[in-house]
């Protein structure tokens, strides 16, 4: 089974809402967050990068990433729970870093649910740092974020290329 990733398009929406609603439930993003992501994401001034992953006509996996000047965001990473541990998730993130080096990030940042340990340790291994806490960030739930650092995505991506 070959998962394939290519860029996220409108009609792509809905299938990611799916996932999004099985995976988190408590804070799905809608689908207006979902477009204007995207509206950001085309053309010669986009500032977004979003991504899905396909297998067999299947989204089993998205991302996004925002560049403000020199800092990205990772808004989201997302894998379906038949494909968690596979390593999608670091295939997916080794993208956004990608783009974060091509739009000239100096760092990227993330918050990530502080009782989402799985994906904290991925986070960990591409080289991010907790720096601080977002307070009641997740809502309804009022979950607490961590909040991570990269300080330098390109050197990140040429880790994982060498280990590739």
């Amino acid at each position: 089974m070959t998962v394939r990733l290519r860029e996220m398009r409108w009609w792509d929406i809905d299938p990611v809402l799916e996932l999004e609603k099985d995976l988190f439930p408590e804070d799905t993003w809608s689908r207006g967050m979902f477009w204007s992501e995207l509206a950001h994401a085309r053309g010669a001034e986009a500032t977004r990068r979003y991504l899905v992953a396909e297998t067999d006509g299947r989204i089993v996996g998205y991302a996004g990433l925002v560049a403000a000047g020199e800092q990205g965001d990772v808004q989201t990473i997302a894998v379906a729970r038949d494909h968690q541990g596979t390593g999608l998730g670091a295939r997916l993130l080794t993208e956004l870093l990608r783009a974060a080096t091509a739009f000239e990030c100096h760092e990227v940042m993330l918050e990530c649910r502080v009782d989402n340990v799985r994906a904290q340790k991925l986070y960990e291994r591409f080289g991010f740092e907790p720096i601080g806490f977002r307070r009641g960030y997740y809502q309804p739930g009022n979950v607490d974020a961590l909040v991570m650092r990269l300080s330098d995505p390109s050197a990140s991506v040429r880790e994982t290329e060498t280990h590739d």
